[in-house]
């Protein structure tokens, strides 16, 4: 029996209209309720289909997804976030669109957005460049609304830029808050977010940068760990520490992985390249520089290997609080032995954890729909209640 209530009467207590008919480009953008409102949503959303009712809020329209970088869980978060709310996707397919034919942003902006209620970006490669080109895309669609060409403005989910994953790290914090219990449990958790080694380089930094921006707004502890030369981009550091400011518990650096694991209640060891490298890989690419980007390459590989030891063994876990951490990864982990010679996670740790972190990937789709929800929908607690009340059934019994 379904009973949408707690959720309704949550939202009750949460100011997020400015939500409605915009955008999510970065977590640290939003307000706390705005947030609260997204894990909720999430949760009646997947409270619905657990209890087989349809939550299409959309009799037809499209979802447009837009990958500039490779993807599995995300890509078919998306498509599965869509579906869940009744909007067909189309993957748009830069290989295979006149973009190069010299067509503009602009141009392919209105023209795939005739019929489209949503467009979900990844775009993580190059410092500086992909939230930028997000919001180039979304300047767009907004003047073709304006204009009257597109006779609604979809909305933009940022599927992961170089600077934030906030689909993946709200997904985390999903996990997060319901292995904790609520996240009023979470003040004073200690969360090490850790470089980890990777027999490959060019991982982008959104990930352990959308960690710290998030996890500071929740009162934990946050602990970022890597070895000198792998920062992160100073502006993220200092989203961070403004954040402790706000909402209490800290945010400090150090250079040992066995540091930050000790007596955490949460690991995330997960490799990235030094931000120094990203931006240098980003001007290479600009100039058309083969010779240059293979040279970066193997210098960065070479520095790689000079950490081989920052791995998340057995042995480190038996460091965190009681040897019981939450391990997180937003997959797929360069797994020692199975995946890699070498790499991010030993397999006997990663094996441990594996249906957990299946489950964490599994809060994606919800978060991702719960964004759309929210942009599209004026009143989430009338709708809600009158997709349960409604209770059309999602399968037939």
């Amino acid at each position: 029996m379904s009973n949408i209530k707690p959720f309704i009467d949550k939202l009750n207590g949460l100011t997020f209209d400015q939500m409605y008919q915009n955008d999510f480009f970065l977590t640290w953008e939003k307000t706390r309720d705005e947030l609260d409102a997204v894990f909720t949503v999430a949760d009646a959303l997947r409270h619905l289909r657990e209890n087989n009712i349809s939550s299409k809020i959309f009799d037809s329209g499209l979802g447009i997804s837009l990958f500039r970088d490779n993807s599995t869980r995300t890509r078919f978060s998306f498509a599965s976030a869509c579906n869940l709310l009744g909007l067909e996707v189309q993957d748009l397919d830069e290989g295979k669109s006149q973009i190069s034919h010299g067509e503009t942003v602009r141009e392919t902006a209105n023209m795939v957005s005739f019929m489209a209620d949503v467009i979900g970006i990844r775009d993580d490669m190059y410092i500086g460049k992909g939230n930028a080109y997000m919001h180039e895309f979304m300047d767009a669609v907004t003047e073709g609304h304006k204009d009257g060409v597109l006779e609604q403005r979809p909305t933009l989910v940022n599927l992961q830029c170089d600077i934030d994953h906030p689909t993946q790290c709200m997904a985390d914090m999903a996990h997060i808050i319901h292995h904790f219990g609520g996240v009023e449990n979470l003040k004073g958790k200690k969360i090490a977010m850790t470089w980890a080694y990777s027999p490959s380089y060019g991982k982008p930094l959104s990930v352990p940068q959308g960690v710290v921006g998030l996890m500071t707004r929740m009162g934990m502890d946050v602990v970022l760990a890597h070895p000198e030369g792998y920062e992160i981009m100073s502006e993220v550091e200092e989203v961070a520490r403004q954040n402790v400011k706000a909402n209490g518990g800290s945010f400090t650096k150090t250079n040992s992985m066995a540091e930050a694991f000790q007596d955490a209640d949460i690991v995330y060891p997960k490799s990235w390249a030094p931000f120094s490298a990203m931006e240098k890989r980003t001007k290479l690419y600009g100039e058309g520089d083969d010779a240059g980007i293979k040279a970066l390459e193997k210098e960065l590989l070479a520095q790689n290997a000079q950490h081989k030891d920052w791995e998340c063994t057995e042995e480190m876990m038996a460091k965190t609080k009681d040897g019981k951490a939450l391990y997180l990864h937003c997959l797929p982990a360069d797994i020692t032995g199975v995946s890699c010679k070498e790499g991010e996670v030993a397999a006997s740790v990663f094996d441990r954890y594996r249906v957990p972190l299946y489950k964490e990937a599994s809060y994606k789709p919800y978060i991702i729909a719960a964004m759309i929800f929210l942009s599209k929908i004026k009143n989430p607690q009338e709708v809600l209640q009158a997709l349960e009340q409604k209770g059309a059934l999602r399968k037939t019994l």
